[in-house]
């Protein structure tokens, strides 16, 4: 049988589509199709050399009879290279932010941005099996040129992962009183984290003074806005401020194992894992109503339909407070926790991929 290659932007440790390339490979795999993962050399993480390929070495290894899927989300050689090489397409969709929420931040990703949504304009017609990993990313999709049907496959989560061991010493340090509240996620201007930041200072001022904002995620190629958010946390003299960057798989466990409340300012998400991440370790979620968000949570944790900071901090009180408030909050997200750990990927992948199988 033919086998089943992936191609993709970048190729890191932690990232989510990195993470669903290595799951997909696996079960690609067992299906008797192997295949590789490509990227461009300078994307791949040394460490991880071993397992992704260089993109320039994928016209001489896939063949007529080769599936190759790309994972769309930035602007890429990936993206140049996909119609060219020989076999049957496939394209799934991760968003492409849109470029307007870096160009005063960071001109060079917002061009990186604004060539992606160029080239997945021209990938228009090019696969004969779109997918988007939610309902919103498929509408995006439609909206430059692809046509129905266009299947919604969620990413593939490891929950093996999310279950591991937490970090010891990270909970002994946050384990020391205070209220946590969490965001996890790229420091990037979409993510608004200038408004997490404002409606902590709200309830580190008026709800809960002994309290501390942690945001875990990498501010590699922002660093401005990094130097702002700084800035406006001194201007609005807010304590405990933990910027922790990208940490390892145990250590994020125990800042979600810790946490009292997951707060998601965003404006902008395709899909938004950590929603469901912080889930799974029992955190209740407030988060914006943008994007694929309402999509992703449906039902479950709590959306905010204003950014009216003086009211979501009254509601962080509500939800870092034991009570039967947050246990109602809690069951739903239990409920939509399950909904994703019985899909059976599998079989969906099989379902979608049949028309090229």
């Amino acid at each position: 049988m033919g086998a089943i290659h992936q191609l993709v932007a970048g190729f890191s440790r932690g990232d989510a589509i990195s993470n669903e390339c290595i799951k997909l490979r696996a079960l690609f795999r067992s299906w008797g199709r192997n295949g590789e993962i490509f990227c461009e050399l300078k994307r791949i993480l040394p460490e991880l050399r071993r397992e992704a390929r260089d993109l320039e070495t994928a016209p001489s290894v896939c063949q007529a009879d080769d599936i190759v899927l790309l994972h769309l989300s930035i602007g890429s050689p990936a993206n140049e290279l996909f119609p060219r090489l020989p076999g049957r397409k496939c394209l799934l969709y991760h968003n492409i932010t849109p470029p307007e929420y870096f160009r005063l931040i960071e001109p060079r990703i917002a061009r990186d941005l604004e060539l992606g949504r160029e080239q997945a304009r021209r990938l228009a017609g090019v696969a004969a099996v779109n997918l988007a990993d939610s309902r919103f990313n498929a509408e995006e999709l439609k909206s430059m040129g692809y046509l129905d049907p266009i299947g919604v496959f969620p990413l593939a989560l490891d929950f093996d992962q999310l279950a591991e061991p937490p970090d010891r010493g990270v909970l002994r340090a946050m384990s020391d009183g205070r209220v946590n509240i969490l965001f996890v996620g790229r420091g990037a201007p979409n993510k608004r984290i200038e408004d997490v930041l404002t409606a902590f200072a709200f309830f580190q001022r008026h709800v809960e003074p002994h309290s501390r904002l942690i945001h875990v995620g990498s501010y590699a190629g922002t660093e401005r806005y990094r130097y702002l958010l700084s800035s406006m946390a001194r201007d609005m003299r807010v304590e405990t401020l933990l910027f922790t960057g990208a940490v390892p798989q145990a250590a994020l466990n125990a800042y979600y194992r810790s946490a009292h409340v997951f707060l998601c300012l965003s404006a902008h998400e395709g899909f938004c894992i950590p929603l469901i991440e912080s889930m799974f370790h029992g955190v209740p979620v407030l988060a914006t109503r943008a994007g694929a968000m309402p999509e992703t949570l449906n039902g479950a944790g709590v959306l905010v339909n204003e950014r009216r900071f003086e009211y979501i901090a009254e509601m962080m009180g509500h939800l870092a407070r034991p009570g039967p408030f947050r246990e109602q909050v809690l069951a739903r997200q239990h409920a939509r926790l399950e909904q994703f750990m019985r899909r059976n990927v599998e079989a969906e992948l099989r379902a979608f991929l049949a028309p090229l199988l």
